[in-house]
């Protein structure tokens, strides 16, 4: 397993130039309320390149004069404090899981990094300075770089949030094979949530079987906070409160995921209830299977990512249109109002371009839905899809979701 990470290490360092630096970190959970913090989750580029999830550490990459060496600074054990939170990771086994054989104490970070800015040798430091939004929180790197630039303010500072989207797009045969194991484990929580809907529970009900399949059969945990949304409340994106009586007669949209060695699986099914689809439901239902599988037909190398959406939209106009639900594609917007897909891999909305053609590796959500809230329906689709040389697998294939195969499944 560690040759994965070493080897990431290595195709980044391929797109380094001689003299820089890169620093990348792990993150600490922030606090919730008095001494709580919420749970800590490593950063994903600092796992993608270090295989390791403890709070705190940080990697340190350079490459100068044909020389490339990654510094690995971990937290000292100690004894005292262990009793109170648990064993910190021992040198041997940070190189064990990373594969990385120089591995220093966080309290010498420091010293270290000036004496490499010291040396002159270095001409750029780059970090990961990705932000969702411009007034977005503020990063552990976010943090550094601007100690980085009060402290040396000749120094060049740079983003390295691109090239590790290049390499993350493109999923390798292990990334491939964890997704499955995560998309497996949520199969069989789909499985268990449908053998015991029935309405008159509240929504978490479902939730919570869905928890317990997926966590006593060895997943990480969640990939995400799971949607369960009855009613008029899946007409909600990201319903989460899932705490609302389930009415007989109503859908359920469940959008859900395991996570399975720091690995998504991103997987959305709308169930009837009590087993049985109404025949509006069914109408539906069949408009959005429809447009999924249309999306799937078109993926593979070579066709843009938005003409993704771009099928989408068609096809649920169009059916929609022969209902009689909208006069014309213009009147789509009122009920689809987000795209049909996303990356997908280490994070459930993994990093990416999207101005970028569909190449091997890539594994990508479709996801088409309809919200009529008039009508207290809202259905959404989702698989995982893996676009091959030949043209696209869907991983999640074996998630059963035609209506009649789900009503079969539930009258068991």
């Amino acid at each position: 397993m560690k040759t994965f990470f070493t080897t990431n290490r290595k195709n980044l360092f391929d797109k380094m130039n001689n003299g820089d630096v890169a620093v990348f970190f792990a993150g600490k959970a922030p606090q919730s309320t008095a001494d709580s913090h919420y749970v800590f989750r490593a950063d994903k580029n600092f796992y993608y390149l270090t295989g390791t999830t403890r709070e705190a550490f940080i990697l340190v990459m350079t490459k100068y004069e044909g020389k490339e060496e990654a510094v690995l600074f971990i937290e000292k054990p100690d004894y005292d404090i262990e009793k109170w939170v648990g064993r910190k990771l021992k040198k041997e086994d940070a190189q064990e899981v990373s594969g990385i054989e120089n591995i220093q104490y966080l309290s010498g970070f420091e010293a270290y990094f000036n004496r490499l800015i010291y040396s002159t040798k270095f001409d750029a430091i780059y970090f990961d300075l990705a932000r969702m939004q411009f007034d977005g929180e503020t990063t552990a790197a976010m943090a550094f770089a601007k100690k980085v630039q009060d402290n040396y303010p000749g120094l060049q500072i740079k983003n390295i949030h691109k090239q590790m989207c290049e390499l993350r797009m493109i999923k390798s045969d292990f990334e491939i094979d964890e997704i499955k194991k995560a998309i497996e484990l949520t199969k069989n929580g789909l499985e268990a949530i449908m053998k015991n809907l029935k309405p008159g529970d509240r929504e978490y009900a479902a939730q919570a079987e869905f928890n317990y399949s997926i966590m006593k059969n060895g997943a990480d945990g969640n990939a995400f906070d799971t949607i369960a949304a009855s009613g008029e409340n899946a007409v909600i994106l990201h319903y989460v409160e899932n705490n609302n009586v389930m009415n007989d007669g109503d859908l359920i949209l469940m959008d859900l995921g395991a996570q399975k060695n720091q690995y998504a699986s991103d997987i959305t099914r709308t169930y009837p209830i009590n087993g049985k689809f109404t025949d509006r439901q069914r109408t539906l239902y069949n408009i959005v299977l429809k447009a999924h599988d249309e999306v799937i037909k078109i993926m593979k190398p070579g066709i843009p990512f938005s003409d993704l959406n771009k099928k989408c939209s068609e096809v649920l106009a169009e059916e929609l249109i022969k209902i009689g639900l909208i006069e014309d594609a213009a009147g789509l917007g009122k009920y689809y109002y987000h795209g049909v897909s996303h990356f997908m891999g280490l994070d459930v909305h993994d990093i990416g371009f999207r101005e970028v053609n569909l190449e091997p590796g890539m594994i990508f959500t479709v996801e088409p839905g309809l919200y009529i809230a008039e009508e207290k329906i809202g259905i959404r689709l989702e698989n995982d899809v893996l676009i091959t040389k030949e043209g696209s697998e869907v991983l999640s294939k074996e998630i059963i979701i035609k209506p009649e195969d789900i009503e079969a499944f539930m009258a068991k």
